[in-house]
């Protein structure tokens, strides 16, 4: 979000739509090979739709000339799409990987969810004072 923030404020509505359109077509294709990854290693696992796997494979050469393009046409559009992408990892390693942290660093991101749930009204019995409201 504050990459966001900081890229509506120095550019204009258009680029950082092909920021966001680079990124969502990179996750959309490691979804894609995520799902060919776990019915090759993992085939017994339950799956409520299954596909023949013709489908992702056709989706993924074609996921692969569009990225393939994207990434020769305008690599610094890629390259910026990449990064904020990027300042999710030292997110990630501060809220997940992290297992051992001091109680005050445990305290601020619980008193952090709780707000963005109350903000997003999504407010589940863990924080205080939900079950007084």
């Amino acid at each position: 979000c504050l990459a966001t923030l900081i890229i509506m404020l120095v550019g204009d509505t258009y680029t950082l739509i092909n920021y966001v359109s680079f990124i969502n077509y990179l996750c959309y294709g490691v979804t894609i090979m995520g799902l060919i990854v776990l019915r090759w290693k993992k085939p017994k696992i339950f799956r409520p739709i299954k596909v023949n796997l013709l489908i992702p494979i056709t989706y993924l050469a074609f996921w692969a000339f569009l990225l393939i393009f994207s990434l020769y046409s305008e690599p610094v559009v890629c390259g910026v799409g990449l990064i904020i992408i990027l300042t999710g990892v030292p997110v990630f390693f501060l809220g997940v990987y992290w297992r051992n942290k001091p109680k005050c660093v445990n305290r601020l991101i619980e008193s952090l969810t709780c707000w963005g749930q109350k903000l997003c009204f999504v407010v589940y019995p863990q924080c205080e004072g939900a079950e007084e409201d």
